[in-house]
């Protein structure tokens, strides 16, 4: 008869609760990554692409004896926690990098004359005075980096089995736009004024 109640306070005692919470220091060392191989002069490396492991947290009680263990897996399998894996290997990711990186040398020019900023969001808008000639190229050219960083950072989500991360990736990118924005640059701060890096 002891032994129903020590096997329920066992079982109970076995629960082990798991989160995987957004791996926010893995999550920058990607974005920066990511926008440094877009700004550089070098070609893209795809082996150098691979994924970033970040810490997993969870919360539990250790077993402590294999024999308990052994009791408890044989009674209820083992919950193992997964991996959190922020993967920016895939055929999208790629395609999405090699194209901002092409669009870069388009709007380099147009960053260091104060034409095009950052905005605190991470996403880029006309900024200065743009020449008549240029005007219709430097729209086209907002447009498509604007659409392609948002399909990144979804693209990224997707990639991780968490979709839910979303705007937890966008916040680390629209930081780490602006921490690697190049000098002279114009970028907004988060109470909106505009300043020169």
């Amino acid at each position: 008869m002891r032994t129903v109640p020590f096997f329920s306070a066992l079982l109970l005692t076995a629960c082990v609760t798991i989160n995987i919470y957004f791996p926010a220091a893995a999550a920058e060392k990607v974005a920066d990554k990511i926008i440094k191989g877009i700004q550089s002069e070098e070609t893209v490396d795809s082996e150098s692409q691979g994924t970033v492991e970040p810490q997993t947290y969870f919360n539990g009680i250790q077993i402590v004896s294999q024999l308990l263990e052994a009791t408890v897996n044989f009674v209820m399998p083992v919950a193992h926690a997964q991996s959190a894996d922020l993967s920016v290997n895939t055929a999208e990711i790629r395609k999405l990098r090699a194209r901002m990186k092409s669009r870069f040398a388009a709007l380099k020019p147009f960053y260091s004359s104060g034409a095009i900023g950052i905005k605190a969001d991470g996403f880029i808008v006309a900024k200065g005075a743009v020449a008549l000639k240029d005007r219709n190229k430097v729209n086209k050219l907002i447009g498509a980096e604007n659409s392609d960083r948002q399909r990144l950072y979804q693209a990224i989500a997707n990639a991780n089995g968490h979709p839910e991360w979303l705007a937890q990736i966008k916040s680390t990118f629209a930081a780490r736009w602006i921490s690697n924005a190049q000098p002279g640059w114009w970028i907004q701060s988060s109470n909106g004024s505009w300043k020169q890096k």
